[in-house]
């Protein structure tokens, strides 16, 4: 696949500069804050590069193309070449110039130091071009050098445009890209339009918001400018970005007669990531109102109800859509009588392709020296296929054991009586404690009423008016059964795999911006957090010196002002007492 090539000679290191492996690739980056880069997104980047492979070999299968990658156990693949004359097509190994004709063309539209896009021309095969595009000269000229540095100029360019603008001069469809990448330092919103329409038929758009503020619900105003849904917040707000980028997403593609279908979504770290493909038809873009959802939430327990926004029913050959009728709540919360929010308008499908998912899985796990992250990607993958992908949002036994002041049963246990209720459930890779299941919250209650009674609260210490005593008010309508079954625990968690691991090291998560003027990066961001943080780490123990102790609030005064001060509110008090009794 034009990878074997005879390397240029390595390009000398410029002063200041280091070099930063990762994967396959060398990158050259300055110490200088120049050009954005962090070590933090190496999961984001393994993740992509698995999936792009994957994506690869499904669209290749069809064009009689097979892709081998180093390492990988050889695999069986089965024909996709349904539509064509010969039912049996043989796959082979592509030429390289048969790969300028047959291969994927990838667009990175903010690229920084190019590193993404230089993974993508070692370890990606398949590719006919990369191209590594930054508004910055600067990171431009790095992203030429990164990849002459790696022998990959023949296949990387880099160009220094406006993401946006790039995007839009492709809309061709000739000229299209089969993957465009977007993961830029915020929020993706701006470049959405543009990029639902580069993307080719079937293509595959790779999104990143790192903007979990806006998205998990602090301000849900600036949500709905950006993303055209308002979020809110909840425990489930992690799985809820997703679907608003997923509404988002499909939304602006329906104006130009496309769809989209979700592979993968996952929320990660301090970001969230989604792999949609884009497709074109104007009698399925018809069914896009009734996969959004609004989100009815109770700001007393947390119950949840969506709403759709559209219906549609099958009239034989035809589909019949209508108004949605609703809502599906009253004016108070059935359980505890609280209001409700309304959130949204959110993406009520499924957010993942489990047969699309359990490859990339196979892959991973069969080629595990692969990728530096490889046993976290299978310990997330392995939880995104045991989810049940048409139950949207989750809950979390924690906040529904707060809700009523009580002990917090163990997660097999709840689990266990979910099942024995006849109700399928579920974990979630969004969230550690979570809870997807199809019970109504009606169900849910009755099992937390049933754990109370055997784990009893203090009645006389709820406030009459709070949640906690109008749910425990009430009798359960079922009778639960806590005995732990064998099918509650899931076989990620049997096996021990790497779900929600530790930051491995200090100030792990987002970096700062990089800044045009350059300029040391280690040391202000050391110096800003020592002084905005921790500031009584070293706590004073003895009594004798909390008087040399600074204290904001009140300004040390003399004597003389004090005595001034005393007087003064003497003579203002007695007044108040002369004009009483006038």
């Amino acid at each position: 696949t034009g990878r074997d090539k005879e390397a240029t000679p390595p390009v000398g290191l410029l002063p200041g500069e280091t070099v930063v492996k990762e994967g396959r690739a060398s990158i050259l980056f300055p110490n200088a804050n120049e050009v954005f880069y962090n070590p933090v997104q190496e999961f984001n980047r393994d993740l992509t590069c698995a999936v792009i492979t994957e994506f690869a070999r499904d669209l290749l299968a069809q064009r009689g193309v097979k892709v081998v990658v180093p390492g990988e156990k050889e695999r069986v693949v089965v024909s996709l070449a349904e539509e064509m004359n010969d039912a049996d097509i043989l796959l082979r190994t592509c030429a390289d110039s048969e790969i300028q004709t047959l291969g994927l063309r990838v667009l990175e539209g903010l690229a920084a130091s190019g590193l993404r896009s230089v993974r993508f021309a070692l370890e990606v095969p398949g590719l006919q071009s990369v191209t590594a595009n930054d508004f910055s000269a600067k990171a431009a000229a790095l992203i030429a050098r990164n990849a002459q540095y790696n022998g990959v100029e023949h296949l990387l360019q880099a160009s220094c445009r406006d993401a946006s603008m790039l995007m839009y001069e492709k809309r061709g469809k000739k000229e299209r890209y089969d993957v465009i990448d977007l993961d830029p330092y915020g929020s993706p919103s701006s470049f959405l339009d543009a990029a639902v329409q580069a993307v080719s038929e079937g293509g595959l758009l790779c999104v990143t918001c790192t903007d979990m503020a806006v998205m998990a619900g602090n301000s849900g105003e600036t949500c709905y400018s950006k993303y055209g849904s308002v979020s809110i917040k909840a425990k489930y707000c992690h799985e809820m970005a997703l679907r608003i980028i997923l509404h988002s997403l499909d939304q602006r593609a329906a104006v130009y007669q496309r769809y989209i279908q979700p592979l993968l979504s996952v929320s990660v770290d301090f970001y969230i990531r989604v792999f949609v493909r884009v497709f074109t038809g104007q009698a399925t873009v018809k069914n896009s109102a009734s996969k959004q959802a609004l989100v009815y939430n109770c700001v007393g327990c947390g119950s949840f109800h969506l709403q759709r926004m559209g219906r549609r029913t099958s009239n034989g050959k035809h589909m019949k859509y209508s108004a949605a009728t609703g809502p599906p709540v009253g004016p108070e919360c059935d359980q505890c009588g609280q209001r409700h929010q309304l959130g949204g308008p959110i993406w009520a499908e499924p957010i993942h392709n489990l047969a699309f998912v359990q490859r990339v899985l196979s892959a991973v796990s069969g080629n595990p020296s692969r990728f530096g992250t490889s046993k976290r990607i299978e310990g997330m993958l392995s939880m995104v296929t045991e989810e049940l992908e048409d139950v949207p949002l989750y809950y979390t036994v924690d906040s529904l054991s707060s809700t009523i002041h009580c002990n917090t049963p163990p997660l097999l246990q709840f689990r266990s009586a979910l099942l024995h209720a006849g109700h399928r459930v579920s974990l979630s890779h969004a969230c550690k404690n979570a809870i997807k299941t199809d019970a109504s919250p009606s169900v849910l209650w009755d099992i937390m009423r049933c754990w109370e009674k055997t784990n009893p609260v203090k009645r006389e210490k709820l406030s009459q008016t709070s949640p906690a005593f109008k749910i425990l008010s009430t009798e359960p309508g079922l009778e639960a059964c806590f005995t732990v079954r064998e099918d509650a625990n899931p076989q990620s968690r049997k096996r021990h795999l790497t779900r929600f691991q530790e930051n491995p090291q200090a100030f792990w998560g987002p970096k700062a911006r990089a800044k045009s003027s350059g300029g040391s990066i280690s040391m202000d961001l050391q110096d800003k957090r020592k002084k905005c943080q921790n500031k009584r780490k070293n706590q004073i123990t003895d009594s004798s010196q909390l008087k040399n102790f600074p204290c904001k609030r009140f300004k040390q005064v003399s004597s003389a002002a004090i005595k001034k001060k005393k007087k003064k509110s003497f003579i203002q008090s007695n007044y108040e007492v002369e004009s009483t009794k006038l």
